[in-house]
């Protein structure tokens, strides 16, 4: 046995070598004790990946510019200048806005894992329909600059390890999405909204990352200081952390938001949950009431999870359930040929891991022919597990879905996920909160898909008018008389999407509807849970919106903000048509698309695909006659599961196809192919697959 100690990086992650600097020259098929810190562990040379996950132990204590900045712009040009060997010298560009995880690391490329050895390639390609496979890594870029929501969409924490995959040691933005600030922290990779860092590492400054931490609040800081989240978490296990903040608090008037953390704060090793209020900007740790996962994240979750606390028991695994969701369409008929050729072995190894997981442990596992109902993970956590009062997470972005039965639900990365898995505890800030008061009579067919693209789209949440940290985060708590108009099914449109708004989630107010359905759905009556704002109750901003004034609204290609009204595309030809996913194809979803095309024909050339949310609804459509209708007009209905949303189902776009879609998310190739994607309600793509253009129903 020989012993090794941190020495550099390798592929811009901190890897334990000697003084030879490489691992290709360290001996095979020996067994190496690595130390970080205090932490020790062993790797056996002899396998091709010396860590799994190199990200759980990375600490970068410094930057020295051995490499190149790469300038992400909206220009092609100046990016291709650059990936050609000329260095961007004029840095008053127009930078990307939104530069999101999609572009980062594609939903293909996840398939095929999840270590910076396998994605570091894939760091970036397609964007701009500029940067190939390999280009970022080969041309020996070291640190990335971006715009203002750098981070945007998924949790995919593998986005973080496709950085460290491809060389990149620092990332400088003018502001970064919440989900992947926090991937960054857990996993060790420096960041900063000071671009000045730029002109000191090109004069050839050696600069302490520790300098990065002191604009992150304590728990952040902490996090870092201790190389990341399992360490930390560790630490935490073994009762030598007390909480990072004060438990002794006065009481104050608080929002929803606030009450439910506050109720569920981690005050210590033995100790009862609960303090007597928290504030915008702190950071506590909160007992979890749901924790989840699907395909896509499992495989990485279980890694960390292996690597940190071996086979040792999750805390209340009764609380964890696993989702066969994101592949399960992949396989369809419908489905492009270079799709399966490309993904479908690779999903099938990730769902594998996802199963073995699942019988390890004992954690409910969702899907077809699986033990617990199919359908997406969101639909499914609505209709069997969150409750009024309950801090909910998943490693998907989209968790904000549970938010509309009155609950704290919020998407997490990888490690944070692992780290709830055993701790039974998830790192909280408190967010800012924007309650929006909705009044007034919604016309016909406007819907809650409507209203959600008209407020993400508003400059105040477009441009995070809120934000005045590096680290804010904010809510939106849904409230008001109208309310009552929809049903949760449509109501959890609103709180899915606050995600595509740059915001942590959304939360609705008490409200009959919530009462009705957990009754109807469950049999149990929510009554007495339901939490309620204060009076006296502080908010960032209260917004009043009535209903009669929102217009039917789309969100053009490229970024969910993109809001325009119908009006203005109402000529914009429609050759796809997709209703599906977790915010187009509940219930209400398809009754609302079935109402527009009865009695009416889809027109020729247009391809419509329907794929239900959920072996509920499926259920209930079907007895409808709903997907019978859908059928009978020659539209392809398949089983529940996120299909094309991902780019994983029937739906995909085809070359030269301008797609409506009923999903959340229309980033270039989100869907699987090059493409215009317009998000439109279920109404809208049920007309314009009548007309095979944009088309207000209410016009037909």
């Amino acid at each position: 046995m020989e012993q090794f100690r941190t020495f550099g990086l390798f592929n811009g992650a901190q890897v334990l070598v000697n003084v030879r600097e490489s691992l290709d020259t360290l001996p095979k098929n020996k067994l190496f004790q690595w130390v970080i810190g205090e932490r020790t562990g062993w790797w056996f040379s002899g396998v091709s990946k010396p860590f799994n996950h190199v990200l759980s132990t990375r600490r970068c204590v410094s930057v020295k510019l051995n490499g190149r900045i790469l300038h992400l712009t909206e220009d092609s040009e100046l990016l291709a200048s650059q990936l050609a060997g000329s260095d961007l010298t004029d840095t008053s560009v127009n930078y990307h806005y939104g530069v999101n995880t999609d572009a980062m690391i594609s939903g293909q490329a996840c398939t095929l894992g999840y270590t910076p050895e396998v994605l570091g390639p894939y760091f970036l390609e397609n964007f701009q329909e500029t940067i190939q496979k390999s280009d970022v890594r080969d041309g020996k870029f070291q640190v990335v600059v971006g715009g203002h929501a750098y981070g945007s969409g998924s949790s995919r924490e593998v986005a973080v390890v496709a950085h460290v995959g491809a060389g990149i040691e620092l990332v400088v933005a003018d502001s970064f999405q919440r989900i992947f600030q926090e991937n960054m922290v857990y996993a060790g990779m420096p960041f900063t909204t000071n671009r000045d860092v730029l002109q000191r590492l090109l004069a050839g400054e050696v600069i302490d990352t520790r300098e990065f931490h002191k604009d992150l609040p304590p728990f952040f800081r902490s996090v870092a200081e201790k190389g990341g989240l399992m360490a930390y978490g560790s630490e935490l296990i073994a009762g030598t952390l007390v909480p990072p903040y004060e438990i002794e608090r006065v009481e104050r008037p608080m929002n929803v938001v606030e009450k439910i953390i506050a109720r569920r704060v981690w005050k210590g090793k033995g100790q009862p949950d609960g303090i007597a209020a928290v504030r915008p900007g702190e950071q506590v740790l909160c007992r979890a009431a749901f924790r989840g996962m699907h395909e896509y994240t499992t495989g990485m979750v279980m890694d960390l999870y292996h690597k940190e606390w071996g086979s040792a028991p999750m805390s209340r695994p009764d609380l964890v359930a696993a989702f066969e969701d994101h592949f399960v369409l992949i396989s369809h008929d419908a489905v492009p040929a270079h799709v399966k050729n490309t993904r479908l072995k690779p999903a099938m190894r990730l769902t594998d891991e996802m199963v073995a997981a699942s019988e390890e442990f004992g954690i409910r596992l969702h899907g077809p022919t699986r033990p617990y109902p199919a359908g997406v993970c969101h639909r499914l956590v609505v209709e069997q597990y969150a409750s009024p009062g309950d801090i909910v997470v998943l490693t998907d972005s989209h968790t904000p879905t549970a938010g509309v039965l009155n609950a704290f639900a919020f998407g997490v990365g990888s490690t944070a996920m692992a780290f709830a898995l055993h701790t039974g505890v998830i790192p909280v800030t408190v967010p800012k909160v924007v309650r929006i008061e909705l009044s007034g009579d919604a016309r016909e067919a406007v819907s809650p898909k409507d209203l959600i693209l008209h407020i993400i789209g508003d400059p105040y949440f477009r441009e995070e008018q809120w934000r005045t940290g590096p680290t804010d985060t904010c809510v939106v708590e849904f409230a008001g008389p109208a309310l009552e108009h929809w049903s949760v099914d449509e109501l959890s449109v609103l709180t899915n999407m606050t995600v595509e708004g740059g915001l942590m989630t959304g939360v609705v107010a008490p409200c009959n509807r919530i009462v009705e359905f957990l009754q109807k759905r469950r049999g149990i009556d929510v009554t007495d849970d339901l939490v309620y704002a204060d009076e006296g109750a502080e908010y960032t901003r209260v917004i009043h919106i009535d209903l009669a004034n929102v217009p039917m609204t789309v969100a053009t290609p490229g970024d969910s903000r993109n809001r325009a009204t119908l009006r203005e595309y109402d000529e914009v030809d429609i050759h796809n048509v997709v209703l599906a996913s977790c915010t187009g194809a509940s219930v209400a979803d398809l009754r609302s698309a079935a109402a527009v095309l009865r009695g009416n024909k889809i027109k020729d050339g247009v391809r419509v695909t329907v794929t239900p949310s959920s072996t509920e609804v499926a259920k209930v459509c079907e007895e409808e006659g709903i997907l019978k209708l859908f059928r009978d007009l020659g539209a392809v209905v398949t089983l529940p599961g996120c299909g094309s949303c991902i780019g994983n189902g029937p739906g995909v776009p085809r070359a030269g196809e301008i797609t409506a879609s009923t999903t959340n998310r229309n980033f270039a190739r989100r869907m699987g192919a090059p493409g215009p994607v317009y998000l439109v309600s279920p109404a809208v793509a049920a007309a314009s697959a009548i007309t095979g253009r944009l088309t207000d129903p209410r016009c037909l």
